[in-house]
């Protein structure tokens, strides 16, 4: 396989390639945009060559070449001894084309007319195909037939000045056997027959008339030679339809190209893109489970903190998978906070985890760490009437005014929650760190209680850093759309440095025109309670919360040995319901 991943053991497994490629095809699907703009241009281009360029039509004609021998005029079958590459450029050679400009009465254009012409010679074969584009039939057909006409001729000519050449040769030298041969005759006439002068003209005269009969044989050879260059097999006729793709092949051709430029840009802009791609790059980035994705609502972000229908189930299922994770049910405290930016998602996600503790019969304080901007007094219901049991105000102890009284909060259905609203101070670091906040975190360790703080950014502000070890456990909110790769790893550092441990994040796209994560891409971070997906994040449990809790007689599940990993944060352990009661899980 091309790629490898850690386990939650820490060993490496092999991707599967099928969900290598799907997943990869689904990144690349982020950026639609790209794609179709890239679909776009290849219509565009392919719209714009079919109607601009001219419908052009070709002429074919052939023709069969006559194969040279020793005697370049003597028919043979030797395939191999023609030399067709050479025909070939003499068809095309200036030669014929002015010929072909005579014909055609164009002698001025010779030139011009053969920048239409193209000659082929078909493999293992003896012909040659002239084929000649014009933007009229009739044209294309007559100057392809000119051309043909043109080479022949020029053959013809060539072999006919060959065979004058070989006849004058020939006869210039029989002249000097002719003289000869009437010297002999002379003598024989004043020779006296029988004697041996007369002997030896004859035999002469014989060897010259000899010699000049096998040049006339030649000659006559010669002159009886065929020296047509080749015959015609197709003549060209006017085409019926123009040639090259047309409109509808070039706009299929441009989509086609359309589709392959669009890939190429969103797989550039997908390489140089530094935010989170999916939610196992935030687990790989966090080394920590993505506990729960909220759903898009219709108008952006929720208009109400208290969540309903299926937005207010996912806090509910990220809740639940809180309270049976082994390391927060030790102490049962809990960071909320955002790599960057507004503190509006986490402030939400904070409230509703809150109201879902509290719906699990939990005694549930809610702090407000934000004493920059606080906000979140203003937006809650208090319950009339209703004062809080355990969480009782240290006024005393308070330091410059924060933190100050609980109050208690309305959650509908949910119940009731505490609420320590944050308040404008003159020194942020040392409210935060003062004693009084510190024994107010700490009421966590009651049996049933927890703790909910809602604190800055991390990398806006150092007031989360400050919270860490005494929270402990930290739940980071943010949009995979906006947060960079980076961040998160830099949040990682942050945190584990300071003593704290990442439990998880939670993920959403509210508003900002993000990635709809749909049940595929959170595989890689959901899953059942107690059991690992890829990049080792738990899995979300598809039965209601209500049918989770087992019963104290269930057999306990087996609980997965996190000390070779190095960390807490790379999955949950499920918990018996039992164990809590007494709040100290077993180990």
């Amino acid at each position: 396989m091309s790629a490898a991943r850690e386990d939650v053991r820490g060993h490496t497994t092999p991707y599967d390639e099928p969900d290598l490629l799907r997943e990869q095809f689904r990144q690349l699907l982020r950026y639609r945009l790209l794609i179709v703009c890239g679909i776009l241009l290849g219509l565009a281009g392919g719209g714009w060559l079919g109607l601009s360029a001219n419908e052009t039509y070709i002429a074919t004609a052939e023709v069969t070449v006559r194969m040279p021998t020793t005697d370049p005029f003597a028919a043979t079958t030797s395939v191999d001894r023609i030399a067709m590459g050479s025909e070939r450029r003499t068809a095309v050679s200036d030669i014929v084309a002015d010929r072909a400009a005579e014909t055609l009465g164009r002698p001025d254009s010779a030139q011009q007319l053969k920048s239409g012409l193209q000659v082929t010679n078909p493999p293992n074969t003896e012909v040659l195909r002239f084929a000649y584009s014009a933007d009229a039939p009739g044209t294309a057909a007559e100057r392809a037939n000119a051309f043909v006409r043109a080479y022949l001729d020029n053959r013809q000519a060539d072999a006919d000045r060959t065979v004058a050449h070989s006849i004058e040769s020939l006869e210039g030298r029989r002249a000097p056997l002719l003289t000869r041969r009437d010297e002999l005759q002379a003598e024989l006439d004043d020779l006296f027959e029988g004697s041996s002068t007369y002997d030896t003209a004859v035999a002469d005269l014989s060897t010259v008339t000899g010699q000049i009969s096998e040049i006339n044989a030649s000659i006559a050879g010669l002159q009886a030679l065929d020296t047509t260059g080749g015959r015609i097999i197709t003549e060209a006729s006017p085409p019926t339809s123009p040639s090259g793709p047309g409109l509808p092949l070039l706009l299929g051709l441009g989509y086609v190209v359309g589709i392959g430029l669009g890939l190429l840009a969103a797989w550039v802009r997908l390489v140089f893109d530094p935010t989170v791609r999916s939610p196992g790059d935030v687990t790989r980035a966090l080394r920590a489970p993505v506990l729960g994705v909220l759903p898009r609502t219709g108008r952006g972000h929720p208009d109400q903190l208290l969540a309903e229908g299926k937005l207010a189930e996912e806090y509910r299922s990220v809740a639940f998978r809180l309270a049976y994770d082994e390391t927060f049910a030790q102490r049962r405290r809990l960071l909320v906070v955002a790599p960057r930016g507004s503190i509006e998602t986490p402030l939400a996600a904070s409230v509703n985890l809150t109201a879902a503790f509290a719906e699990m019969g939990m005694d549930a304080l809610l702090v407000e760490a934000d004493l920059r901007t606080p906000s979140l007094g203003a937006q809650l219901r208090e319950a009339d009437g209703v004062r809080p049991g355990w969480a009782a105000g240290d006024r005393e102890a308070a330091y410059a005014g924060w933190p100050g009284e609980q109050v208690p909060i309305d959650a509908g259905e949910s119940g009731i929650f505490d609420l320590v609203p944050g308040r404008r101070v003159r020194n942020v670091p040392r409210a935060l760190t003062s004693a009084a906040a510190t024994r107010l975190i700490g009421h966590a360790d009651a049996k049933g209680n927890v703790v909910v703080v809602l604190a800055p950014a991390v990398l806006s502000y150092a007031d989360a850093i400050a919270l860490t070890d005494r929270v402990d456990g930290v739940l980071v909110v943010c949009d995979p759309s906006e947060v960079r790769r980076d961040d998160l790893a830099r949040v990682r550092e942050l945190v584990v440095g300071a003593g704290g441990i990442l439990l998880g994040a939670v993920l959403h796209s509210w508003g900002s025109g993000g990635i709809d994560f749909g049940p595929d891409d959170r595989e890689e971070g959901n899953g059942p309670p107690g059991g690992h997906g890829r990049d080792g994040a738990a899995t979300t449990d598809p039965q209601p919360p209500a049918q989770r809790v087992r019963p104290r007689t269930a057999q306990r599940p087996p609980v997965p040995d996190y000390r070779d990993i190095g960390s807490e944060t790379l999955g949950l352990r499920v918990l018996d319901p039992a164990e809590l009661e007494d709040g100290n899980p077993r180990q």
